[in-house]
């Protein structure tokens, strides 16, 4: 999915995750085009009735279910994929034909993704089946590029409408630079650790029961897991995200092992630190 997940990632051209676009979005013209009918190489009836054979699958009321039908199946992908696709890189617009589409395998060659939320609310979204619209986004830490794939869903059937590659430029105190240092650095990440930390986990002589306990320092780093260094994928379901948002959670979840951790960060006086982590692995 290093293709990919570039969607409510935020930093400083961060905007909210939200269902419609806002006017800093720095896709604002793709977007503009995209919603435009009249510039656009197909309308939404012609999508779907140059393709009767398609029909809503049980997947599409869940977008999460009908993501992952689409980086696993072929066959699934090229039909859901609107053609020409628009595809905005760095300013430059160009449609891909479906001749030239090459099979994208999103996050799930990497057997995990991220999830972002400035609120612990915000992550019940996820579960909405009603959203229209969603976003799937990668972010490139070290290339500081930001790659956005356009879901709409179309006469109940989710559709990849268009893409963007953006460069971004990160301000300082923002999250994802902060991030990219403290997951390459041990002696930054040390000093950014909160002592005791916060730690919710299954219980191991009960595995209905949640333990709620803490850590410090020393046994954060001998238990700590493996996070993700070199990008960071979003699923926009609509939840806010905002580059000068204080807090950040970050979910990674395994795809197919029962991998489940969270990362709970807030900034204060200035400093990022991580303050709780939960890990419902099973």
């Amino acid at each position: 999915m290093k293709t990919l997940l570039a969607g409510c990632l935020v930093v400083s051209l961060c905007v909210s995750c939200g269902n419609g676009k806002k006017a800093a979005d720095p896709f604002a013209a793709l977007t503009q085009m995209v919603d435009s009918v009249g510039q656009k190489p197909h309308s939404e009836s012609a999508v779907v009735d140059t393709m009767p054979f398609l029909r809503p699958l049980e997947a599409d009321e869940s977008f999460d279910d009908f993501i992952f039908n689409y980086a696993s199946d072929k066959a699934l992908q090229a039909q859901r994929t609107s053609f020409p696709l628009p595809y905005d890189q760095n300013g430059y617009l160009a449609y891909i034909q479906r001749a030239d589409w090459e099979h994208d395998s999103l996050f799930v060659r990497d057997n995990i993704y991220t999830l972002l939320f400035d609120r612990e609310q915000d992550m019940d979204i996820v579960a909405d089946t009603a959203l229209k619209s969603v976003q799937v986004e990668w972010l490139f830490l070290k290339q500081e590029e930001m790659k956005r794939y356009y879901f709409e869903r179309t006469r109940g059937m989710w559709m990849l409408d268009s893409i963007a590659l953006q460069k971004v430029k990160f301000a300082q105190g923002d999250f994802f630079p902060f991030y990219a240092r403290f997951v390459a650095d041990s002696l930054y990440q040390r000093n950014h650790v909160r002592s005791p930390l916060r730690f919710i986990t299954i219980d191991p002589d009960d595995d209905f029961s949640i333990l709620e306990t803490t850590l410090d320092v020393e046994q954060w780093f001998a238990f700590r897991p493996t996070m993700p260094s070199d990008w960071l994928s979003n699923i926009c379901y609509g939840q806010r995200n905002e580059a000068k948002s204080s807090t950040k959670i970050l979910k990674v979840n395994g795809i197919g092992n029962g991998y489940s951790s969270v990362f709970y960060f807030r900034k204060r006086q200035g400093e990022w630190q991580l303050y709780k982590y939960e890990d419902t692995s099973i």
